[in-house]
Formats: structure tokens, C-alpha cells, sequence
């Protein structure tokens, strides 16, 4: 029998399953893929972007509070939050915005603002 990812400390039901969306079952792959990698995969498929998730995951694959996270720590692990969020777009929402574009009917920020 496998662990829940919701054994490890800080994570609860919504990791379940988000984790479960992003093929990720158990506690021990979790642990396995790393803070990191996970995260990378949760992001691509659909979950949003939040630091404080981040570092939760992180603190918890530690098996430290959430809150435990400060300083210079907490800083680089906000360098590798955003490194991660840039270097990973989620599937659903990239096919969409290629699709709109083919289209020609996705309304780009420069064209706003040039109407503003």
C-alpha cells in the first residue's frame, strides 16, 4: 500500500489532487520526482503559479513547517519558483493561445494598450 501525497506534512485533499492531475499518485513518487520536478509537472497541467505552494511543498518534502522558510532561503527558493514558472507552460492553455492565433482572434496586451 502507497501513502497518499496528503501524508506528507504541509499537503492536504486539494494536492491530492492536483498531484493526481499531474500523474503524480503516492507520497513516495512525489518524494522521488523532488520539489522541484513536481512542481514543474503540476504547473503544466493547470495548476496556477503560487510561491507560498512552492515552498509548502518544499518545506514539506523536508518534513519542516511551511513557516519555517526565511531569509536567504526563501529567496533562493523564490530564484528557482520563478526559474521553474518561466521554463514551464501549461499544455492546455498553450494549445488554446496557438489555436486563437491561427485564428487571428486573440486580442494581444500591446493592441490594449495602443487602443487605450
Amino acid at each position: 500500500m502507497t501513502d497518499p501525497v496528503s501524508s506528507i506534512r504541509n499537503l492536504g485533499p486539494a494536492m491530492d489532487e492536483a498531484c493526481a492531475r499531474a500523474g503524480i499518485h503516492s507520497a513516495e513518487e512525489l518524494r522521488a520526482l523532488g520539489a522541484d520536478a513536481a512542481y514543474a509537472r503540476l504547473l503544466a497541467t493547470g495548476t496556477r503559479p503560487h510561491f507560498i505552494g512552492y515552498y509548502v511543498l518544499v518545506m514539506g518534502l523536508q518534513g519542516r513547517p511551511w513557516n519555517d522558510c526565511k531569509g536567504k532561503e526563501k529567496a533562493d527558493l523564490r530564484a528557482r519558483f520563478d526559474a521553474i514558472k518561466a521554463a514551464t507552460k501549461p499544455a492546455a492553455a498553450s494549445r488554446l493561445v496557438a489555436e486563437l492565433d491561427a485564428l487571428g482572434v486573440r486580442v494581444r496586451s500591446e493592441d490594449l494598450i495602443a487602443q487605450s
